[in-house]
């Protein structure tokens, strides 16, 4: 099973349909609060290779990109693929 991580914000619209994404697709993933200013986000930046939006999306430790990029995986049948490689 692929690990996921999603860093999200609170009030963020993307955030939440990426969540509801995710667990519509009953698609098991970490949240990780990351707002601005906290550690959390800096880890975020750092790992998309400077990125600074919400969300970030990680599967197996690799940036896919915000929400725009899951739901253009999801249509494409390129996220189950990738889901499917772990």
């Amino acid at each position: 099973m692929a690990k996921i991580e999603i860093y999200t914000q609170p009030g963020c619209p993307y955030c939440v349909r990426a969540v509801r994404l995710l667990e519509e697709k009953g698609i098991s993933f970490k949240e990780i609060n990351a707002p601005h200013g906290t550690q959390e986000r800096k880890d975020s930046v750092r790992r998309s290779g400077g990125l600074t939006t919400v969300p970030q999306i990680f599967i197996d430790d690799r940036s896919i990109g915000g929400c725009t990029d899951l739901m253009a995986l999801d249509r494409s049948g390129q996220l189950e693929m990738l889901l499917s490689q772990a």
